[in-house]
């Protein structure tokens, strides 16, 4: 720590050192996720070099960045065609912790979308992956000399004039550590800079490849005339090159339509430029393959930013370029600022109009995405009402019948049947044999979806197997005491009888499971406490309290089925209808039979029942 005496006011005033140890440690293991990443900086800085040289030197000059290795030495060489370094710039720039040239530049020149450094940072990442960093350069300024900076720990170093370099530009000049002696190796290196800086301005090549590493223009950043079909074609391809996982079906311009309707575009709609696709590949509503690629300046800063993408559109992948969005120091990441929020918003908007421009043009990509994505789009819809409108008589519901449109759900009441339980019941029976499509409401999104459409439609919805929802179907009646215990002593075990009258009349009975009850019953049994918090548990047994204490299983019988009200007139008049009571209980064994152990000892025994009395009836 150096002591400076400040006469004037005879104050001590201590200026802080900085420990550059200790700072190396912060880069090499906590600021990048990936050392690798230090290869990205030492680019950047060639590439801020070669906007600073246009900026500043009059003289022409041909741009480029290139990267040699020497796998014997292990060696890798980054140079690059920028303006160079002074000796001065070299003690000012090098050598000074978080001064950075490409910062200065920037507040001096209104036209400096090119340059991407920001923190000073970038040259300090070589000793990440080096154990000796030679910089042997010549600035534009002194065109015929050339010097060399060398160092092995970045707080040490040497910088003496050279032989001459023979043009302006700079080498960085990398002895690999061990633990990275894989990066001289130019396939390793061409897989690693063409992902990180396929969007940069400047050429990068690698080894003697005549073919830049970036050469192929972005969609977005063709200004020649192209036909449509064409444009279409290279947007595609270039989905493909970034979508790792899935075949894009279509893509989606950011702003196609603002850039073409609009006379005021907004501050984020200047900046963004980009393409989003739509994924190949069918998944169940929840699945979440949103990939996002962020770059800023042209520079790869984020390839996992999928929380810029609207969380319904998992289906989604694509790539971004802003001069805007702000980066964290490890530049692998955004700040999320005010700006970031817009540009979030603004993504979601586009993707809206891209998608109804989509089914307005594209009729047979529409139809794909509708096929491969009807789940996730289901619940899309609930997100918007734009997007609830695009979809409402698109998207299909499951249900009894397979996937169908929900028009098809439409009774001639103008009712939808909608049925909780994934396992099929009464529900299922009822609307088989009144050859009523019923909803499966289990499934993602479908009953929210059906209660939106119900409503703006003018819609009655009935949710089978609540109690609400059960009023709607079963009509109930009353029977005298006699008659209610002899029947329900005969067909039940533990259940609840009801009689009502329902759809259709051919059906006796039904048994159905009291959801309430049943949920009532599992919440507020010793085990839930084992298993839920208390905290939640404290919730829900708040709702739960609401709900009247019942049987978990209800039988339902006909009154308006022949047979049953047979029985019912049998009874009043005092006759013996045991066996007639039993066949109906044996039914309803067999319509409840599953693989439960004690229900299948129960079907043994009804099929048995069934057996005698057939053989009794003919006697």
């Amino acid at each position: 720590m150096q002591i400076i005496d400040n006469e004037e006011s005879g104050i001590e005033i201590n200026e802080a050192g900085v420990d550059l140890g200790g700072l190396m440690t912060v880069l090499s293991k906590h600021l990048y996720s990936t050392p690798v990443v230090a290869l990205r900086e030492l680019v950047q800085n060639g590439h801020d070099s070669i906007v600073r040289r246009r900026i500043e030197d009059s003289n022409a000059f041909e741009s480029s960045i290139k990267i040699t290795v020497d796998s014997k030495m292990k060696t890798l060489t980054i140079s690059d065609s920028g303006a160079g370094l002074t000796l001065e710039e070299i003690h000012q720039y090098l050598a000074t912790v978080g001064v950075g040239y490409t910062r200065t530049l920037r507040a001096q020149n209104e036209d400096s979308d090119g340059l991407i450094g920001m923190f000073g940072l970038g040259f300090l990442s070589a000793f990440v992956l080096a154990s000796k960093v030679q910089v042997r350069t010549c600035s534009y300024q002194t065109p015929n000399l050339t010097h060399l900076y060398q160092s092995r720990n970045a707080q040490n170093y040497t910088a003496l004039l050279c032989e001459h370099r023979g043009e302006v530009g700079t080498d960085v000049i990398l002895t690999l550590n061990e633990n990275y002696k894989e990066l001289a190796n130019e396939q390793r290196l061409n897989h690693l800079l063409s992902h990180y800086c396929a969007l940069l301005h400047e050429p990068i090549f690698i080894g003697h490849n005549e073919l830049a590493i970036n050469h192929e223009v972005p969609p977005w950043r063709i200004t020649e005339e192209i036909h449509p079909i064409q444009l279409h074609k290279r947007r595609l391809s270039f989905a493909k090159q970034f979508e790792s996982h899935f075949e894009p079906i279509t893509t989606i311009p950011l702003f196609e339509r603002a850039k073409t309707n609009s006379n005021e575009i907004s501050v984020v709609e200047k900046d963004l430029k980009g393409l989003l696709w739509i994924q190949d590949g069918a998944f169940y509503g929840t699945s979440d393959n949103r990939n996002l690629a962020v770059f800023v300046r042209g520079m790869l800063l984020d390839d996992d930013a999928k929380d810029l993408l609207p969380t319904w559109a998992g289906f989604m992948g694509g790539v971004i370029e802003s001069q805007k969005l702000t980066p964290t120091a490890s530049r692998e990441t955004l700040q999320k600022d005010n700006y970031y929020y817009e540009v979030k918003h603004a993504i979601s908007e586009s993707l809206i109009e891209g998608l109804a421009e989509i089914a307005k043009k594209q009729p047979e990509a529409w139809r794909r995405i509708l096929t491969r994505h009807n789940e996730a789009l289901l619940a899309a819809a609930l997100c918007d009402d734009r997007l609830f409108n695009l979809l409402q008589d698109k998207v299909k519901i499951p249900s009894s019948e397979g996937d169908i449109l929900v028009s098809r759900l439409i009774n001639k009441e103008r009712k939808i049947h909608v049925m909780l339980s994934e396992e099929a019941g009464f529900e299922d029976m009822i609307f088989r044999t009144l050859k009523i499509p019923v909803a499966y409401g289990h499934r993602y999104a479908v009953i929210p979806f059906l209660r939106k459409w119900a409503q703006l439609n003018n819609l009655v919805l009935i949710e089978l197997g609540t109690e609400k929802g059960n009023q709607h179907f079963f009509t109930k009646e009353e029977l005298d005491e006699v008659t209610t215990k002899v029947l329900s002593d005969g067909l039940c075990d533990n259940e609840q009888l009801i009689v009502a009258k329902f759809l259709p009349q051919e059906l006796p009975l039904v048994v159905v499971p009291d959801r309430e009850a049943i949920l009532k019953n599992r919440l507020e049994s010793d085990e839930a406490d084992k298993r839920i918090s208390s905290a939640a548990l404290d919730l829900v047994r708040q709702f739960t309290k609401k709900i009247e204490t019942r049987p978990e299983i209800r039988v339902f019988i006909n009154s308006s089925n022949p047979a049953i009200d047979f029985i019912i007139h049998q009874v009043k008049m005092g006759k013996d209808v045991s066996k007639s009571i039993l066949l109906l209980k044996s039914m309803k064994i067999i319509m409840t039979a599953s693989g439960d152990s004690q229900v299948n000892v129960n079907l043994s025994q009804a099929l048995s029942d069934i057996s005698q009395l057939v053989i009794t009836m003919n006697d």
